[in-house]
């Protein structure tokens, strides 16, 4: 890999320029971080990815292409950080999707003349099991982020599981009065920038008062981070408190958050 793609600085420059056009260059990062995208893969699907002949790889490439598109650096990552977490999850998503295609064919696969099929419960336990591995993956990537992010945020995650709302209606409210702030330009760019919960502003925008703001400090901080990033399961808890559409609904118990912040 040229020496100039791994200076400090010089890939998020780089990156930073195709977000404002640059087509050459866009195409010159996807051909030189081939390798970084193939390992990517592969280190999900716990297997050897064939760039030219696994699905898998198209749909990394294509992940590290909306990682281009997508990196601010406002956000304290590395690009390759940033977009080692997209392929990851795209490449998890892929998988989910063809969890049917997958069993089908696992079921001709073990299928040769002469020989008797395996017994097709036991295919289909496997593939959940396998699936259920690949979440696992994807879960402790989010988790080891999401812990990053708090620390830059000054929050700790025992801190967090001691201030999170115990009740359900209070936590509903928190993530609303979050959605409010993270949608409005002025009140997001005072977050990102101070690290803080623009409380006297945001109290003249929500239906609580300025102490229960306070209250709910850390546990909104964290709620926005989770908004600010692509979470995949964190972001199923918050569907489950109705703040968020498209993935299927997860039960509040089973959540890896509730699991965190409740105690």
């Amino acid at each position: 890999m040229n020496e100039e793609f791994t200076q400090t600085g010089k890939l998020e420059d780089r990156v930073l320029l195709v977000q404002k056009g640059n087509r050459q260059l866009q195409n010159d990062l996807l051909a030189s971080y081939q390798p970084f995208i193939a390992k990517t893969v592969s280190d999900v699907c716990k297997r050897y990815i064939d760039p030219k002949y696994d699905d898998e790889y198209s749909v990394g490439l294509f992940a590290f292409n909306e990682a281009i598109l997508k990196f601010s650096p406002g956000r304290g990552s590395s690009f390759l950080a940033f977009a080692n977490l997209v392929v990851k999850r795209k490449i998890i998503d892929y998988i989910r999707q063809n969890k049917k295609h997958s069993q089908t064919m696992s079921f001709h696969e073990v299928f040769e003349e002469g020989e008797q099929m395996e017994n097709p419960l036991e295919v289909v336990v496997a593939c959940e099991e396998y699936r259920r591995a690949q979440d696992n993956v994807l879960l402790h990537e989010e988790l080891k982020d999401f812990i990053l992010k708090l620390k830059s945020y000054k929050i700790s995650l025992n801190a967090l599981k001691k201030v999170a709302p115990k009740h359900k209606d209070a936590r509903e409210s928190a993530v609303r009065n979050t959605r409010i702030l993270f949608d409005d330009p002025v009140l997001y760019t005072y977050v990102c920038k101070k690290k803080k919960l623009p409380i006297q502003a945001l109290s003249k925008k929500v239906a609580v008062s300025k102490k229960t703001l306070e209250r709910n400090r850390k546990f909104m901080l964290a709620v926005f981070i989770v908004f600010n990033e692509n979470y995949l399961y964190i972001q199923d808890y918050l569907k489950g408190l109705g703040t968020l559409q498209g993935r299927e609904h997860q039960s509040e118990q089973s959540s890896p958050v509730y699991r965190l912040v409740s105690v």
